[in-house]
């Protein structure tokens, strides 16, 4: 039988996922030895992700951590995804299932669920072994979707030509600046979501081809003062594609790219994120028919060397899970 320690800790582990803006747009509700998980979609980008697309990617991650975390504690994990098709909202229950051998693997990438973090400027100039990018390929593959390493130096210049002109109209449009304002925290700031000013360099050094990074900071000049100048190298610019662009292939996708990055993590390898382009559905049908053979693409990143990990913050359990009508963080003690 599980135990409320133990589905506590099944959800302390979902909320390390990475979410777009850091929004960290789910919820969670336990009864009996169940949980849900569930997209908030009060937090959803009405602007730049208006069909919940990129929500339910972070719900996917979520998701993926939930079954991490019930496979290092011994346990097969028993999941039904998008279960009730009258409850749009609910998007996978997870209960702790029969008891199984803990792999190694399971083990290492469990360690990196809280360690984790996004970076947000160039890598330094360390190359990733090919056996490692081979073997990420394959994490991809085991959750349904198809990571591709861009090895065409054109096809890398035409992303990044196509995020560098979605960052400028996204720069323009004031719907677009007022979400960025919602999420990007100045510093100082004690919200445990969005991304706060300590989790990217105030300066860095460009990389060639440039992929440019959000501005959070709003022109403002924040940022860690680490100096991150000499870290310039692009790094290894990678597609994370699906067949179909349903539901079940955004969850899917979600879990594929959590299962990336932390793999990724456990050989001290990071990730930058760039979404921008894909907010524009005439630049994402582009990408899909001219880079990635008519599949659709979920997700453009960047792979490589971080100099660091920077910082990360997640709101308290007490915000995000319910147990029948209760904070779980009431009833259970928990801050």
């Amino acid at each position: 039988m599980s135990t409320r320690e133990e589905l506590q800790t099944v959800v302390e582990a979902a909320v390390w996922a990475p979410s777009v803006h850091n929004s960290q747009p789910w919820s969670f509700a336990i009864a009996g030895e169940e949980i849900s998980l569930r997209a908030d979609t009060d937090r959803r980008l009405r602007v730049g992700d208006p069909e919940g697309r990129q929500l339910l990617l972070s719900c996917g991650a979520a998701l993926f951590n939930m079954r991490t975390a019930v496979r290092a504690m011994g346990h097969v994990p028993v999941v039904r995804v998008l279960p009730d098709p009258d409850r749009p909202a609910l998007l996978a229950t997870v209960r702790i299932g029969a008891a199984e051998p803990v792999e190694e693997r399971v083990e290492a990438i469990r360690a990196e669920i809280p360690r984790r973090r996004t970076h947000r400027a160039g890598f330094t100039d360390r190359p990733i072994p090919e056996r490692v990018l081979e073997a990420l390929v394959k994490e991809a593959n085991r959750e349904g979707a198809l990571l591709t390493p861009v090895r065409s130096p054109a096809a890398v210049r035409i992303l990044s030509a196509l995020t560098t002109a979605a960052q400028h109209v996204e720069a323009e449009d004031q719907a677009f600046g007022l979400e960025m304002i919602r999420w990007g925290r100045r510093p100082g700031n004690s919200r445990r979501d969005g991304v706060p000013a300590e989790s990217y360099p105030r300066q860095t050094g460009q990389t060639s081809p440039d992929f440019p990074q959000r501005d959070y900071a709003h022109g403002q000049g924040w940022g860690s003062p680490d100096d991150q100048s000499m870290a310039t190298e692009t790094g290894v610019v990678a597609l994370l594609t699906t067949r179909t662009d349903t539901r079940m292939d955004w969850l899917h996708a979600g879990q594929a790219l959590q299962a990336v990055l932390l793999h990724a993590a456990t050989h001290g390898i990071g990730a930058a994120f760039h979404t921008q382009l894909l907010e524009y559905e005439h630049l994402r049908a582009f990408v899909a028919e001219e880079l990635c053979s008519g599949q659709f693409p979920q997700m453009v990143m960047r792979l490589g060397y971080p100099p660091d990990r920077g910082e990360g913050v997640r709101r308290p359990l007490g915000e995000v899970v319910t147990e029948g009508q209760s904070p779980i963080g009431h009833t259970m003690g928990l801050t």
